[in-house]
């Protein structure tokens, strides 16, 4: 349920839009769907390893630590809290607001305020415990799935009233379907991503070295099968033309086959999603927080358990009370776009981590991804490849980016110093 919650939240709802107007027609779409798919399932083998190696709290974070140094874990924690797992949650806050609002009938200038309260609302369950969070995270999935079930039910069974708008006639050589493929995985790969947010809590999870590649494994392939079916339903509606032309394909499928309490119905599902979704960024994230103090590079305070709910509530606060700052600021969108290609950077560094355990040798993991050195030279090649092409599509963006994450060196040079000191008054004293 993590895994998939970690996925699923609003992109499936709106991306195929997007990606349908950048590759023109149906056999390519799906076939982008399907890479990004393979690309997600590679991730997941490859995370699904390093967890079962270092099933710690921090996921990423202590893999990049202990494979690539404590500069590139810090600069990825930093990013996390700055702007990437903060923003995701202003961003996510903000877009359930506006469904809520929508299916309410409350007025839209309350979408900042509904957007906060969701997040307080959120942080104080994470802060009680990890048991309501995961309820509070199981119902949510299962909401989130059933609405997705409705889209893809009504989408392939239904007979269609109208003909979608013919599809265009597109000629490609191999060099601009390459190019194509890449403009289009960007948004495909955002929105397969948050499978590798289950690692950040793996020290909380039951016998974590089977049971976390299990999840990440079985997650993937189920949310693959999911979208590909949605994707198909989208297609058989609205055809190619029109699903590029739509900016709700969901609530335009639901409507037109449905009428307009299709488009109430999977309004809901999308407010259970988002929410849903919320909830696991809130969960996970903050355990990120809590190694990088543990390791001394960071707010102490933020390493200590809560004596009785055992959550690193210092670390969820701080999160959380960013968060809303962000929420706050009208800009926060412009700072996601600046580092959200960062963010495959990091996954790419951090499966390369995978090429350094194996070569320490030691005891073979519990789980290792299959395909020897291919699966993950697969998936790094294709970080790179959705870096490049991001790059490629707003360079003034990505150097803005580079700047923001690069302006975590002399935070952690700051923390590295004061810990030297304070040890080294320990040993003197």
């Amino acid at each position: 349920m993590a895994v998939i919650g970690g996925i699923i939240g609003g992109g499936i709802f709106r991306t195929p839009a997007s990606v349908a107007e950048r590759v023109g027609t149906a056999p390519l779409f799906l076939a982008a769907w399907v890479l990004g798919g393979l690309v997600a399932l590679a991730g997941a083998f490859c995370y699904g390893e390093l967890g079962s190696r270092r099933p710690k709290a921090g996921g990423g974070y202590v893999y990049l630590r202990e494979t690539l140094g404590s500069l590139p874990a810090f600069l990825y924690g930093w990013a996390l809290l700055f702007v990437i797992g903060s923003g995701a949650i202003a961003a996510v806050a903000t877009t359930f607001a506006g469904y809520f609002l929508a299916l309410t009938g409350l007025p839209e200038t309350l979408t900042v305020p509904v957007a906060v309260a969701a997040i307080v609302l959120l942080a104080g369950i994470n802060y009680i415990g990890v048991k309501p969070a995961a309820v509070t995270q199981n119902i949510f999935t299962i909401l989130k799935l059933t609405a997705l079930a409705a889209l893809i039910a009504v989408g392939l069974t239904l007979t269609v009233p109208y003909h979608p708008l013919p599809s265009p006639t597109v000629s490609v050589g191999w060099g601009g379907v390459v190019v194509t493929l890449g403009a289009a995985l960007v948004p495909i790969l955002f929105t397969y991503g948050g499978w590798q947010q289950t690692n950040f809590i793996a020290e909380e999870i039951i016998a974590p070295e089977r049971n976390l590649p299990r999840a990440l494994v079985l997650g993937v392939v189920g949310v693959v099968a999911v979208y590909l079916l949605a994707n198909i339903a989208y297609l058989r509606v609205l055809g190619p033309t029109g699903l590029a032309r739509s900016t709700a394909p969901a609530a335009d499928v639901m409507r037109g086959l449905l009428g307009p309490a299709g488009a109430t119905i999977i309004s809901a599902g999308i407010t259970a999603s988002t929410f849903g979704f919320l909830n696991l960024v809130i969960l996970v994230t903050p355990r990120v927080f809590q190694a990088m103090a543990a390791d001394g590079v960071f707010f102490p305070r933020l390493a200590a358990l809560h004596p009785v709910y055992r959550t690193p509530t210092a670390a969820i606060l701080l999160q959380s009370v960013w968060s809303i700052i962000l929420t706050l600021n009208k800009s926060f969108t412009a700072l996601v776009d600046y580092v959200a290609f960062g963010d495959w950077i990091f996954f790419g560094l951090t499966v390369v981590g995978l090429f350094i355990y194996r070569s320490r040798g030691g005891e073979p993991p519990p789980f290792r991804a299959p395909g020897g050195k291919w699966v993950p030279g697969f998936f790094v090649a294709a970080a790179a490849y959705v870096v490049a092409s991001s790059v490629g599509a707003n360079p003034g963006n990505a150097l803005i980016g580079t700047g923001l994450i690069l302006l975590g060196v002399p935070v952690y040079w700051y923390w590295r110093s004061r810990t030297f000191t304070t040890r080294r008054i320990d040993a003197q004293g």
